[in-house]
């Protein structure tokens, strides 16, 4: 296989979607939460605990659509953790967000070990299967790439738009993008900062559960001990490199899974010549490039981390 054939074949665009998916998923819901003026590091952790409750409930027999919204839930619950640590207490976004990564990550595996305290290999589930949309399936190409995915895909494409709409036309979305830039501005018109704020986390969080639960009820159909590996922090650093804007972490999403789809298919082509890990570092690397180029340029909230106290100025 030549290298024009690799990067305009169907599998290659096929797989590049299907693994920039989860990493669209937590991208927006970090940039919810940074647009309102919170940092979320627990997103690493809040995917792992998603990726278990959406398995898990599908697992003991739930629906697939009810495991996406249990795992959306718990996603919720531990936003709502983090927003009264940094919102309503003020204290550090840093700390906060890491400690609800470790708790979150550590009680998904400790259920985990507790549902299934015997098992040698991960149980599986049947999962999302690929729907292909009538006619736009057909076309070539794209058609085939982008209409032939799993339902979760659709939802994470379809995000973009909602969460572009939300932000940028309606009030909502006004005051998030408000409360992210000048707070005391935002409450001196009679919006209450810390419900806005706590909002935007929970939403993002619920986000960022479902891009862990798309890997074991879509991409994978197991749950297995670091599973998540990394993706949450490569969402971070998603959101810096699209700017705060929901289109451009779109792109950035599909950047880095183009990447790291090349490299998966670099190792098949010339694997045996070249150390694989040169190959799994190639994504990392192009995204390090690409970040730095893009940060430069990048116009962050100015409120971001920023604790509000009622009624300073």
């Amino acid at each position: 296989m030549n290298s024009l054939n690799l990067l305009f074949g169907v599998e290659f665009w096929t797989a590049t979607i299907r693994i920039a998916t989860p990493l669209l998923f937590g991208t927006l819901g970090e940039l919810l939460c940074e647009r309102s003026g919170v940092l979320n590091l627990g997103i690493e952790g809040i995917m792992t605990i998603g990726a278990l409750v959406g398995w898990a409930a599908v697992y003991q027999g739930a629906d697939l659509w009810m495991g996406v919204l249990l795992a959306a839930g718990v996603g919720c619950a531990f936003g709502l953790l983090h927003s009264l640590f940094t919102v309503w207490l003020g204290l550090s976004q840093h700390v906060t967000g890491i400690g609800i990564t470790l708790l979150a990550a550590n009680l998904a595996y400790f259920f985990y070990r507790v549902l299934l305290p015997q098992a040698t290999t991960p149980p599986k589930i049947v999962p999302f299967q690929p729907y292909p949309i009538p006619l736009l399936s057909q076309l070539p190409l794209i058609g085939q790439a982008l209409f032939t995915q799993t339902p979760l895909t659709y939802l994470a494409l379809l995000a973009v738009g909602l969460v572009t709409y939300a932000l940028y036309f309606t009030p909502l979305g006004l005051a998030v993008r408000m409360v992210g830039e000048n707070p005391q501005a935002a409450e001196a018109q009679g919006i209450n900062v810390y419900a806005v704020r706590t909002g935007a986390v929970v939403a993002g969080s619920g986000l960022m559960a479902i891009a862990g639960a798309f890997l074991t009820l879509s991409a994978f159909d197991s749950f297995f001990i670091n599973l998540i590996n990394g993706r949450g922090w490569i969402c971070i650093a998603l959101v810096i490199f699209a700017s705060w804007q929901p289109f451009k972490a779109l792109l950035g999403a599909l950047l880095f899974a183009g990447f790291d789809a090349l490299q998966l298919r670099l190792q098949q082509e010339i694997g045996a010549t070249i150390p694989y890990q040169v190959f799994l570092m190639l994504p990392y690397i192009f995204s390090i490039l690409a970040l730095t180029v893009m940060s430069r340029r990048a116009g962050y909230p100015k409120a971001l981390m920023q604790p509000f106290l009622k009624g300073e100025r």
